[in-house]
């Protein structure tokens, strides 16, 4: 269990480097990087600050090099914001929580599609006549709100 005192820092920490990197920072590789969590060491001398990028893996240790380049300028600036004995020495990772997230959510999405698929087989329907039924559906709302507009007109 973290102590109070740990969680401030990583948080004052997360928001230091997070606020650099928008505002400081013109280093093109990190322009598109968040920080999503910060885990500082109970004694305080590092921290792990996790990050995200949009793109591939290249992407990624593209930005790895830049964040680890600007360590030592986001360390200063984290010292100014921390009233601590010691400035944790900030060190970089790739956070695969979200790439995980993301994989679970895309296997649960193949899962429902298997079983409605299964679903609609058992019941002897078929995918093509319910999309026909979801087609007629569409063209009888436009008709209606078509319906509506015109009593709307008239009524004025």
């Amino acid at each position: 269990m973290a102590s109070r005192r740990t969680l401030k820092a990583a948080q004052a920490i997360r928001e230091v480097v997070a606020t650099s990197l928008l505002t400081d920072l013109k280093d093109p590789r990190v322009e598109t990087t968040t920080i999503t969590k910060v885990e500082v060491t109970p004694d305080m001398r590092n921290a792990k600050v996790f990050f995200t990028i949009l793109g591939g893996e290249a992407k990624e240790r593209l930005a790895l090099k830049g964040l680890q380049s600007a360590a030592g300028y986001l360390q200063q600036k984290c010292a100014r914001r921390i009233d601590a004995r010691y400035t944790p020495k900030l060190s970089f990772e790739v956070d695969e929580g979200l790439k995980n997230q993301i994989e679970v959510l895309r296997i649960l999405a193949e899962v429902a599609e298997e079983r409605r698929a299964k679903e609609a087989a058992e019941a002897g329907i078929d995918e093509d006549d319910e999309f026909e039924d979801e087609e007629e559906f569409e063209e009888d709302d436009a008709a209606d709100e078509d319906e509506d507009a015109d009593e709307t007109k008239t009524n004025a």
